[in-house]
Order: C-alpha cells, then structure tokens, then sequence
C-alpha cells in the first residue's frame, strides 16, 4: 500500500499543477489593493525599492576572482529542500531566488527579487504577487506563475518540515496570470504569512523529478540564482560559477551583492585540519568559534606580517541560545526538576577559565542580548496579563526577572551547588548511595548518552561528565560522524546533544513554532529537538506571529522567554560577544557590517594590504 501511495504522489502533484494552468474563475471580483514595492513585518519599510543607501554593501565593489569557504564535516547532497541528505551550508542563497528578499539592515523587510510588487491588505488575510517579466531560470526559460503555484505544491508536500507547517496555512492558491498569483491566507490569523509567503524559493516546474525529489542527489537543480553549480567533488567540495546571464544582476536587492567569480565550499575531516589549511592560505576566511584560539592561535607569519586580519563583528540580532539539549522524550528527563538540577551541575566558570580563556558569556534567554529578552527584566503589566491569558506556568522568580544562570565559585567542585542540585535529585525520586545516583523505587542508575558531533563538542561534553560523575551520574559522551549524527538528531535518536541551531532575529515569528512548537515536536526533521510540548508556548508564538506592533511583539517574547526559561529544557551554555573573522586581506569587505553580521555574499576581491576594519 505504501508503494502504491508513494507512486501516486508525483501524479497526483502533476494534476494539482495542471488545474492552477488556466486562470481562477471569477479573479476579478476578488479584491485588489495598491501594489507595494516592499513589506516589513512591522510598520513599512524603511527604504524605497531602489535601496539607494544600504550601509553594508560596497556598490562600487569589483566583480571577479575566487572565494574559498572551509567548512567541517561533508555533503552527500545538492537538494537543500527536502530532510534527507546533508546539504552544503550558504549554497542555497548563491543559486536559488525568492519572491521577495530581506534587506539585511531592518529587522525584518523585504524588496524585489523575483515579484516586481506585491498587494496585500491592511489584515494580510490575501497577498498577489506580480513577477517581474524579466526573470529567468539558469537554463533561460521565464520564471512564471505557474512555477510559483508548482514550488508551493511541491514543498508543501515533500520540502522540510517547516515549509510543509507554512505553506499548508494557505487556504488557496490561484493563478490570475501567466506573472500574477494570489494566495489566500483566510483563517490563517497570521500576519507573517505574507512574508513567508514572499521567502518561498521558487523551483522550476518543467526541470523536476517529481519521483525522485526526496531521494539525495548531486545532480544540481535548476535555479534562478546568480551562480550555477560548477565542478561537484562528493563529500570534498563544490565550486559554484557566476552566471554571466544572470538576470538579476541588475536589480537594486543585488547591488553590491554576489562580486566573486567562483565561489568554492571546501570541506574538512575535523577543526584542526580546517584552522591548518587556513594558516596556509588553502581556505580564505575563518569563522572562529573558540575565544582561546582567538586569543592565542594566531600567531602564525601571515598574521604577523599583515597578509591574514582579524574582524571583531558586532551584530544586533539576538545572540540566541546554545546548550546542551535534553530530549524530554526520554524518560529520564521528564522531570522538571532532574532537568534543573543538570544544569546547576554544569560549571561554566570554571569551563570557561579553562577551556576558553574566559572568553565566552553565559547565555540563557532565547533572546540573549536583545530587547526581546526577558533575562533580568521583570515582567510587564501587559506580559503578566499574558501569561495568565494562556496558562502559563511560570517561576515567580522568573516572573520578577529574578532568576539567572547558575553562577560557581569557579573551583569545578562548588559544594553549595553540588547540595542543591541532589536535593532536586531527592524530591525528583533519586538517590545518592555509595557514589551511585539511582532511582528510588526502580534502583535504576542515572545515566545518559551525550551526542557529540567535533572535536570540540567532544572536549566541552567530556568536562561536563566530569561535572555530572560528581553526583553519581554517568554520562556516556559519543563522537559519531555527520551523516550519522544528521540522521539521528532528524529522527530524535539521542538523550542529549550541544545544540546551538536555534537562529534567532530582531522579528521573530513562524520560525519559533517550528524551534519550540508541539507540533513540530512530533515532526522528524524539526530544530524542536528537546521534544517540548506546552500548549501556552504554543499560544504565545501564535501571539508573536499576529502582533500588530512592535511593543506587542515584544511582550509576547518575552513572555515565551520565561515560559521557556521556566522549563529547564537545555544546560544553558554560552555565547561569543562578538563574530570572530578572519581573513586573507585578498578579500575585501565593507566599512560596515549588517544588523545580522557578517555576509560573504557582500564580499569582493582585491589586492593584498586592503582597508581592514579595526
């Protein structure tokens, strides 16, 4: 019956595509509105179309050369729309178009790309979208409203979970044109919709295999993007080559954008081997992750004569949350309580003296760093109002702002902590006894594994089995490699990983449903990785997604922030205070940096001893 099924799909797509082909019946008694030439997700955009002053891209840079990106790990697919496969970070914005495309210096607006325009009601219950005639497939044939209709269908069915969550709030599509569709959005009580509508990467209805579009390829897929797919080594690297008839290349969203040549993804066995062939000038840039390597591992002569910088970049997006995170689909983390008292048994003084030259800042809101934040806030009167509205269940300590990460005496072995954390234990139904915490009634032992997928996952996860072993815990630590670890954080085939793929921006909207919904929870593929389940979350990221103004969007995150705060669902880690980048000064970069950091696509190439940033 499966098989029958599955057959079936690629058919049953095809004949949806089919009936979208003619013009919707009665198109013309819908209601229209102005056509814009952008939308923010918050008041209105900040810049006319022609985005004449964006501070983070040099308009004058020059085209050519090469830029080599090292990366860990490997790839095992070119398809980055579907779960299966491990696919090639940041290709995907090189050779794939969308309908509309964010400004990086507003918290959440977009402008041209593909759509010339958009119309769209004051309560966004409809959006139309009207696609420039110029746009073009790679291959030259038109995009038009019939591969929009196409990638909706497409990706509502068979793309990544958090595709298949949006794009089925759409009540219906409909083809007015062969350049116009509309989608409406009536019921949805979403007012990012639109948006996300506007984000679809649009794929070319007459280029795919519908059959096998699940399956891993490295075959490429046609796109409308500025670079095409060039020499593919599997598992090695992918080089992509700019399009010279690119038709975008001339649209204001792309002034200053996309200046290389050839673009080339090198990967790597581990993070030593990388950071190597970067000193040797193999790789052009490095994004370092380590503050002690930071401080002290570049000290290597082209550093010391000027050939390579180092650019301390300073975002102003959240920071976001990295920890180690509980799968409370486990029983073993199922109380609230086992799963504070693992986190007051994490040190992070100490592992940060230690380990990172005390170079890290402790992180605990999913909002870290930001006015979303509710980290040392106490709650508004509004927020209050809120939570109550939806049940929430929140510390009063963390009500009042009161709470905070754990803070040690930063021995590695603080006592008071140690005390606090077998007290939990104890109400919790567990017990130390001759260096062993087991359980009460069962004699079970306490013990997890902890997922690791590099080196230095491996090194921070081995210092808190040190940490845990102090209470009779053991905490077996597993370094697998990507693929392995890919599929088993896909499928939830783990009790506890570092997990740090929590991306938050200044406007956060459907994405949190798909980090921290139940729904998602349930969905192999979603970043719900610790399985959370709380129907007040879920009401409050409903309440982020339909905010109205900026002063509400903030009340409802912070709101979700306690609730989240409240669950104790991850060992709260750390974050770095700034972007650590270094580069070969053969790449030039901007004098200034996007709201969202640092952007490779806005780089270009020059001659070595080019104008640093300090």
């Amino acid at each position: 019956m499966r098989q029958l099924l599955d057959s079936m799909i690629p058919r049953l797509l095809t004949i949806v595509a089919c009936l979208c082909l003619a013009p919707a019946a009665g198109a013309t008694d819908w209601p229209r509105a102005e056509i814009r030439t952008g939308i923010a997700m918050h008041g209105e955009p900040a810049r006319s179309a022609d985005l004449a002053h964006r501070r983070y891209v040099n308009p004058d840079a020059p085209k050519g050369g090469r830029l080599v990106i090292g990366l860990p790990g490997t790839f095992d697919t070119l398809n980055p729309f579907v779960v299966r496969g491990l696919s090639v970070p940041g290709a995907r914005s090189y050779l794939h178009e969308t309908l509309l495309a964010r400004s990086y210096d507003e918290p959440f607006t977009l402008y041209p790309q593909i759509a010339r325009g958009l119309e769209v009601p004051d309560d966004r219950s409809w959006v139309i979208f009207h696609l420039d005639p110029r746009a073009r497939f790679s291959d030259g044939r038109r995009i038009t409203a019939d591969d929009v209709l196409f990638s909706w269908e497409l990706l509502r069915e068979r793309g990544r979970p958090n595709h298949r969550t949006y794009y089925r709030k759409v009540a219906r599509a409909d083809r007015l044109d062969d350049l116009t569709i509309r989608f409406d959005l009536a019921g949805a009580q979403d007012r990012e919709l639109p948006l996300i509508l506007a984000l679809m990467p649009i794929l070319p209805r007459h280029a795919i295999n519908l059959a096998s579009f699940e399956d891993t390829t490295l075959t490429p897929l046609v796109g409308s993007g500025a670079y095409t797919v060039g020499e593919v080594r599997p598992g090695e690297s992918l080089t992509l080559k700019r399009n010279p008839d690119w038709w975008g290349r001339d649209l204001p969203i792309n002034r200053g954008l996309f200046n290389f040549d050839e673009i080339r993804f090198d990967f790597y066995r581990d993070s030593n081997t990388l950071f190597e062939a970067f000193k040797k000038g193999l790789v052009d840039m490095r994004a370092e992750t380590d503050p002690g390597q930071w401080a002290s591992g570049y000290d290597f002569p082209a550093m010391r004569d000027g050939r390579v910088v180092r650019d301390n970049i300073h975002p102003g997006t959240p920071k976001g949350i990295r920890g180690f995170a509980m799968n409370i689909r486990r029983p073993v983390f199922q109380d609230i309580r086992v799963r504070e008292a693992l986190g007051l048994l994490f040190d992070f003084e100490w592992a940060d003296r230690t380990l990172y030259a005390n170079g890290f800042q402790r992180t605990l809101s999913i909002f870290e760093d930001s006015e979303l934040s509710a980290r040392r806030r106490p709650a508004s009167p509004a927020e209050r109002a809120l939570l109550a509205k939806v049940g929430a269940a929140v510390r009063p300590d963390i009500l009042e702002g009161g709470y905070d990460a754990p803070v040690s005496d930063g021995t590695g072995t603080d006592r008071n902590r140690l005390r606090e954390a077998i007290r939990l234990f104890q109400a919790a139904g567990w017990e130390l006894k001759d260096g062993v915490l087991r359980n009460r009634a069962t004699g079970e032992p306490f013990g997890f594994e902890l997922l690791t997928l590099t080196k230095d996952q491996e090194r921070l996860a081995l210092t808190y089995q040190r940490f845990l072993r102090r209470a009779g815990i053991t905490a077996r630590v597993r370094t697998v490699d990507a693929v392995q670890y890919d599929r088993r954080v896909r499928d939830y085939d783990f009790d506890m990983i570092d997990y740090r793929w929590w991306n938050v921006s200044l406007s956060p909207g459907n994405e949190q449903a798909f980090y921290w919904g139940s729904e998602a929870g349930r969905s192999p593929g979603s970043r719900n990785v610790a399985g959370i389940a709380d129907a007040a979350a879920d009401q409050l990221i409903a309440t982020i997604i339909e905010a109205r103004s900026r002063q509400d969007l903030v009340t409802a995150a912070r709101a979700l922030d306690r609730v989240l705060i409240s669950g104790f669902y991850w060992v709260p880690l750390f974050h770095e205070p700034a972007q650590w980048v270094a580069r070969w000064t053969h790449i030039g970069i901007p004098a200034e940096s996007a709201v969202f950091g640092y952007l490779p696509e806005t780089w270009w190439r020059e001659e070595p001893g080019g104008a640093t940033r300090q």
